[in-house]
């Protein structure tokens, strides 16, 4: 089984969101990182068959997935930032909903949503109206609506979205144990999120796949270029005009123990330390960093 995305670009009328990519999937988990307007979701939304490219294919065990039609959206689902439901929707109403529309058997629709409702933790939930509910129990109802018809290639964006760590472990557990026979592609800022279960990662950036491997192989583009040391608190604001400092913590009497990216060591007594697929993102993407206030995708991890 395979999905091959072959040279495909979409063109809008002052900006090419998606530019010559091409990458083939096959079954396991992989990861799709990129900054903002990196093109991913344009391109996630045309493998989901409801964007038009402007030029080149997508193909499903070597048919175009436009000329499949019915039969591509049954063993197809996805999970886009924002899924539309109506306000007076309880979550079990909704997928029941879904689950008509996908036309899963009747016979087998509740049997479905009450795994899913245990899996994703949402059974005390299932009463109550979505829109009453907290980001991440409504993204949780997000995933299973995307999960319904027990799909082959299943596309999720920013599905961690709202979720607390604990939620996010058990969707990891969840996920890496569902993607064993199936294709399953997750967009996320979240690195750490895919960086334990993803098979392999795409990396995009300005509209084209520019980096595609298992985290391992990737990581090795950027070794030598991760250090951490220790320096003074007070001297941090001088540090961080000449380095790209990611992540930093309070140690004892008045020293910050920091980790930075850098050709070359910079600072007397740093030492080199294994990449990890976090580092190479913001080697990749440095505006997240600043944006991201350095310490975010980090999820509270040493250095």
């Amino acid at each position: 089984m395979e999905l091959k995305i072959e040279h495909l670009s979409k063109q809008f009328k002052d900006k090419k969101a998606v530019d010559d990519a091409s990458l083939t999937l096959t079954p396991g988990v992989w990861g799709l990182l990129g900054a903002n307007g990196a093109g991913k979701t344009t391109l996630m939304r045309m493998i989901a068959d409801i964007m038009t490219p402007t030029s080149g294919a997508i193909c499903y065990d070597g048919t175009d997935i436009r000329k499949m039609g019915e039969a591509y959206r049954d063993i197809f689902g996805f999970l886009p930032q924002d899924f539309g439901y109506s306000r007076d929707f309880t979550v079990k109403d909704y997928l029941e909903y879904v689950a008509a529309l996908k036309d899963v058997p009747a016979r087998e629709t509740v049997k479905k949503i009450n795994y899913l409702l245990d899996v994703l933790t949402l059974s005390d939930v299932k009463g109550k109206k979505i829109a009453k509910l907290s980001g991440g129990m409504k993204r949780r109802v997000g995933i299973a609506q995307a999960m319904l018809n027990d799909p082959k290639i299943l596309v999720m964006d920013e599905p961690t979205a709202g979720l607390d760590p604990g939620e996010r472990v058990r969707f990891r557990n969840f996920i890496s144990e569902f993607s064993h026979d199936r294709i399953v592609l997750i967009s996320t800022h979240i690195v750490s999120d895919i960086e334990y279960i993803a098979t392999r990662n795409a990396i995009m950036k300005a509209g084209k796949i520019v980096d595609i491997g298992r985290a391992d192989e990737l990581v090795r583009e950027i070794e030598g270029k991760v250090w951490t040391c220790t320096i003074p608190a007070r001297d941090l604001a001088s540090y961080e005009m000449r380095l790209r400092i990611i992540n930093q913590r309070s140690e004892d009497n008045g020293e910050l123990s920091i980790r930075y990216l850098s050709e070359t060591s910079e600072i007397s007594g740093a030492a080199a330390v294994q990449p990890r697929l976090e580092d190479l993102y913001l080697w990749y993407f440095p505006q997240e960093n600043t944006e991201c206030g350095g310490n975010a995708l980090w999820e509270g991890e040493g250095n």
